[in-house]
């Protein structure tokens, strides 16, 4: 076997183990983009323990098809990028759509959310969602009113019977 081809499979395996593992993978088309753009982007990414990389499309077609993408063809045309969000299916999303706002060198073409392709609006559908770490701090939050509020109306009632005993106590000195 030669060494071209062994290189070229163990591409596609390591693709194949990627969208395996990643909760969310989105394809961009990315022919508009500078190379400053496209480090800064790469960081974003690094940064939010995501992932976004670039390869030859065949290579990608054929890890997609040994996993049962096989719709993902029509979207492995042209320059083609990926990105992969493995803690949190939200992030590479957020990153994409936020980055989309400043630069134009950059297109949704595709997504795998959940097993399932999902095209550009429901990527950006996919952004607006609070991340993971904020739905977590917001039922940790909600768990927590009904516990502060029972502290504050039990302590409410101590203090009104500290002031009354108070009262009668200086009632009683006044006497």
């Amino acid at each position: 076997m030669s060494t071209a081809r062994e290189a070229k499979e163990k591409v596609v395996s390591e693709f194949k183990d990627k969208l395996e593992r990643a909760q969310s993978v989105i394809f961009t088309s990315y022919s508009g983009l500078t190379v400053e753009d496209d480090t800064a982007l790469r960081r974003k990414f690094k940064e939010a323990n995501a992932e976004y990389k670039v390869y030859k499309n065949t290579l990608m077609w054929r890890a997609a098809q040994e996993l049962g993408y096989t719709d993902l063809k029509k979207y492995l045309e042209g320059p083609t990028s990926v990105s992969f969000g493995y803690d949190d299916p939200v992030t590479p999303a957020k990153i994409l759509v936020e980055f989309l706002k400043n630069s134009k060198g950059l297109e949704l073409k595709a997504g795998i959310v959940d097993g399932k392709i999902v095209g550009p609006d429901e990527i950006k559908a996919l952004s607006e969602l609070p991340s993971k770490e904020e739905l977590i701090a917001k039922a940790l939050g909600s768990m927590k009113a009904p516990i502060n509020n029972l502290v504050y109306v039990l302590s409410g009632t101590l203090r009104s019977l500290v002031i009354a005993i108070n009262a009668v106590k200086e009632k009683k000195e006044a006497q």
